[in-house]
């Protein structure tokens, strides 16, 4: 009997594992998914206004390209890149030497001249006189006509050849036409330029307009924008007035895009030129589908769908669609969508 009392709790240790096993190979206990929230945007077809952005540079709307009027040497420069000037102010000049020489034989070749017509003009008196009283012939008097008329015009000639070397004197100073800065200067003291060469650049700084390009497909939203503003990059909150002035009649050979330049109406001190300014047209009207956030958008076997949702009941279905264009976080849906 004792020796059943000592093999006895071994049998019972074994029953109990036995009995643990089967416990832990029992199910567990089933967790149900919490749902997932996701955003849902009802479906409105039709066209939609919307505000288009272009970014730009600004620029000056007057910038001339100076130069000297004939050739030379510059001698001095007396203005640098970034520089402002007034109307009239000597920018450069070339050596004056060989015009000034020039100006002086002008003015012998004119004092010769106009000694040759004094005697002419006496001469031609006298002759006069004489041919009234039958003292000379005609065709002496004739003579004497045709040489007074010779010198006068050897006088005119002298004379407008000294007012031409006074111009040339003069063009051997380089003056602004109008105020501004100056933008370029790609000459140096002692070079020797050629007429028409460009010495300076020079931009108004009254004028200024944005230049941006614009798509082939959004030609026709500038005509239909109702209002413009332009904002600068180093100051987004501060909005400028704008008006579309010019656009190109051809597309870029490169980019295909079309050069438009809109001009700022109330620019002030704060807008320099070269800055980044972005131009964005009010109201732009497009003849869209549906506009949807770009992040609705999902792809099945390379084909844009997007998730509809059944709310009858509660279920989602993909359906595929055609995209068209994107505006900003936006995607617009041309077909496959109902309202």
């Amino acid at each position: 009997m004792k020796r059943d009392r000592v093999t006895n709790p071994a049998a019972f240790a074994c029953a109990l594992s036995l009995v643990a096993l089967c416990a832990g190979c029992s199910d567990k206990p089933q967790v149900t998914p919490e749902p997932r929230l996701v955003n849902v945007v009802r479906v409105t077809v039709g066209s939609a206004n919307s505000d288009v952005g272009y970014s730009g540079e600004v620029r000056a709307r007057y910038e001339t390209a100076l130069s000297f009027r004939l050739a030379g040497k510059i001698v001095a420069r007396n203005v640098e890149v970034g520089g402002l000037v007034r109307k009239g102010d000597v920018l450069a000049r070339l050596d004056p030497e060989d015009q000034q020489l020039n100006a002086r034989s002008a003015q012998s070749q004119l004092a010769a001249a106009k000694s040759e017509y004094e005697q002419s003009k006496a001469e031609l008196e006298r002759y006069s006189d004489l041919y009234q009283k039958a003292f000379i012939s005609k065709a002496e008097f004739d003579r004497r006509q045709n040489t007074y008329n010779v010198a006068k015009a050897r006088l005119d000639q002298a004379q407008a050849q000294v007012a031409v070397s006074a111009n040339q004197t003069g063009y051997t100073e380089l003056a602004a036409d109008h105020a501004g800065v100056v933008t370029a200067i790609p000459i140096e003291v002692g070079q020797v330029v050629a007429a028409g060469q460009t010495v300076m650049k020079i931009a108004r700084t009254d004028d200024r307009e944005v230049a941006i390009s614009i798509p082939e497909n959004r030609l026709g939203e500038l005509s239909a924008t109702r209002e413009i503003d332009i904002s600068l990059w180093a100051d987004p909150a501060k909005l400028y007035k704008g008006r579309l002035r010019e656009i190109s009649p051809s597309a870029d050979p490169v980019t295909r895009t079309y050069a438009a330049k809109v001009s700022a109406l109330n620019a002030d001190a704060a807008m320099k030129l070269g800055m980044t300014a972005n131009v964005y047209l009010r109201g732009a009207q497009r003849s869209v589908a549906v506009m949807l956030p770009a992040t609705a958008l999902f792809q099945d076997n390379g084909q844009a769908a997007v998730w509809i949702v059944d709310r009858t009941a509660s279920q989602v279905k993909l359906v595929p669609v055609e995209v068209g264009e994107y505006v900003e976080d936006k995607v617009a849906v041309l077909s496959g969508l109902n309202e």
